[in-house]
């Protein structure tokens, strides 16, 4: 997979992640996926409701993580 993309959970990170973060990521696994850095006009559209997608899906499954030992997460 992209060695662009790191882990957004504890402790890999000290803090909670960022809707930053976890948008970086998601840019990043779309750019991956689709094989464009960025899209062509025609394109961008579908491009950035995917990296939306993946963002909002990222935080569901943030929020939703237990860490050993700790409460679950609560991600932007």
């Amino acid at each position: 997979m992209c060695r662009s993309i790191k882990t957004l959970r504890p402790p890999a990170i000290p803090e909670e992640a960022t809707e930053d973060d976890i948008r970086a990521a998601a840019l990043q696994y779309v750019r991956k996926v689709s094989g464009f850095r960025a899209p062509a006009a025609h394109n961008r559209e579908v491009f950035e409701h995917a990296v939306e997608a993946v963002a909002a899906a990222t935080a569901e499954l943030l929020a939703g993580l237990e860490v050993r030992g700790g409460a679950a997460r609560r991600a932007g």
